[in-house]
């Protein structure tokens, strides 16, 4: 702890902004239709004002950096309202920040706490004076004025400098996609039944672990003003199929699974200890970023063990490591709550019981909202706003990417650093490199099923995949083309354990019979 006698070091890196928007718009009028272009404009403004000193601010803001939208995170997703070409310098053009530089992210959700991360070091370097980050997502709006037939323009887009970081490399490799992995609704449900049998659970225990888990998250976004869908759902509910909690893939119900039909925005503004001095930013404003970390996992299916995650292990530790702190002394948590598992093996991890202690402060991506690459943003916007009700205190922030590929930690608190500096995270990065990779097979064989899922269309079992072990390695295999009855079996009982026969049909691994346990 730093005394308040003792001066702090003018370059270490401080936010002294954030903003929140949540839009309820549901295809009334297409003149009030949010775009991104306004939902970020909106959120950047909030976080300028937020920091009693709007209009110093705006003046030192040197690099405006957007966080990657989900449709321009897929290559030829549909887009039928347009784009913005240029996302930063569109914000900075309409907050009237001139000059500065423009930063579009790559796509993962660990995005946000791993800008925050790069631009605390930019500042802290002498790069950057101030930096703004902000992100938005409409998807929403898409969905009912596509639905209405509403006519919407979202070409709307300033000219500037921007570095474009693109899509940051395959996230699936072929083998993966041609034989069975796709979304991530397609892909968490095989760390969830890993994840489920290492815990010893049978399906109906695991049920009801994960709706315990959502019923407390849908809890705090019910009392949370930016929640998009704000109603505290009971374990009950979520652990019963209905019309409103329908099967989306073995073991996962609708609400057991990140909403994206959102219009959110956050943002926030980093800066250093001088400038916010020198802007006369108000000290009650500060929260500063201590220990920090990130890290990325190999492809699903090389992964040794499915049900571990060894980036959220070790960036977890290495940010608590190099803050100085342990678990009980964090106060406040927001750990990346896109599937159940997510939650389940940080917690894991932590050692922390979220029976006693919530895992989130907004309410989570099924509840607060899913807006893509952008959620943990959200999530320190509302650490920033909850540290300042609570001096002194720390708070913890995982954010996730990918498929539990790629790791972001970050360590905060009002309480300055006694000492700050950036991170270097190739230690841990090494030993997540350092896992053995199973030999991956494409061949005709008999193997024992490690995990599986099966994926849901209209209350219909429409496609199941399994994982696989034998003697000579790992095998990924899908339900063959209107093979019904492989299908049936494999949703009828818990697939984990059962011997699996695989045929290669046209280069595809298909699942030709299902046994009993090995």
């Amino acid at each position: 702890m730093v005394e308040a006698s003792q001066p702090i070091d003018g370059r270490t890196p401080v936010l002294v902004g954030a903003g929140q928007v949540t839009s309820h718009w549901a295809g009334e009028d297409a003149a009030s239709a949010p775009s991104p272009q306004d939902l970020r404009r909106d959120a950047a403004a909030l976080a300028l004002a937020d920091s009693g000193q709007e209009d110093a601010l705006r003046g030192a803001i040197d690099l405006v950096v957007a966080v990657r939208t989900t449709p321009d995170s897929i290559p030829g997703a549909p887009q039928p309202f347009g784009r913005c070409a240029n996302p930063p310098a569109t914000v900075a053009a309409d907050l009237g920040i001139a000059g500065a530089r423009g930063i579009y992210s790559q796509l993962g959700g660990d995005q946000p706490q791993s800008l925050v991360n790069e631009l605390a070091a930019a500042v802290h370097a002498g790069e950057t004076r101030a930096a703004l980050l902000v992100g938005a997502e409409a998807t929403r709006a898409l969905k009912f004025a596509a639905r209405k037939g509403m006519a919407l323009d979202w070409t709307r887009s300033a000219e500037g400098e921007m570095e474009d970081r693109g899509f940051g490399g395959a996230l699936l490799s072929p083998y993966e996609i041609a034989n069975g992995l796709g979304s991530p609704t397609q892909t968490y449900p095989a760390f969830e039944h890993a994840l489920r049998v290492r815990m010893g659970h049978t399906r109906e225990q695991h049920m009801r672990l994960m709706s315990e888990l959502w019923a407390g998250f849908a809890k705090v976004a019910a009392a949370n003003p930016h929640s998009q869908f704000p109603e505290a759902h009971s374990a009950d509910y979520l652990s019963t199929p209905s019309a409103g909690n329908y099967p989306i893939a073995d073991p996962y119900l609708k609400w057991h699974v990140a909403q994206d039909a959102v219009n959110q925005a956050a943002a926030v503004v980093i800066t250093t200890v001088a400038e916010a001095e020198r802007l006369g930013i108000d000290r009650s404003k500060w929260v500063f970023l201590h220990g920090h970390a990130k890290a990325k996992d190999t492809m699903v299916t090389e992964r040794a063990d499915l049900s571990r995650s060894p980036p959220i292990e070790l960036v977890l530790k290495q940010a608590l490591e190099t803050s100085g702190k342990q678990v009980g002394d964090i106060a406040l948590f927001d750990l990346y709550s896109c599937f159940p598992v997510a939650v389940l093996l940080a917690t894991e991890a932590l050692g922390l019981d979220w029976r006693a202690m919530p895992a989130t402060l907004t309410g989570g991506l099924p509840f607060f909202g899913g807006p893509g690459n952008n959620y943990s943003l959200h999530a320190i916007a509302t650490m920033v706003e909850r540290l300042r009700e609570r001096p002194g205190d720390y708070g913890l922030i995982l954010a996730n990417g990918g498929f539990l590929t790629k790791e972001a930690a970050g360590v905060y608190s009002t309480e300055p650093p006694a000492q700050w500096a950036p991170q270097s995270s190739a230690a841990i990065q090494a030993q997540v490199d350092a896992q053995t990779a199973p030999p991956l097979l494409a061949e005709d064989c008999n193997a024992t099923v490690e995990t599986y899922t099966v994926v849901y269309k209209s209350g219909q079992p429409s496609r199941g995949y399994v994982i696989g072990a034998s003697d000579k390695g790992r095998i990924l295999a899908r339900t063959g083309k209107d093979d019904a009855a492989i299908l049936a079996q494999l949703a009828a009982r818990d697939a984990v354990g059962r011997t699996v026969r695989v045929e290669v049909r046209d280069g595809i691994n298909t699942i030709a019979a299902l046994g009993e346990a090995a």
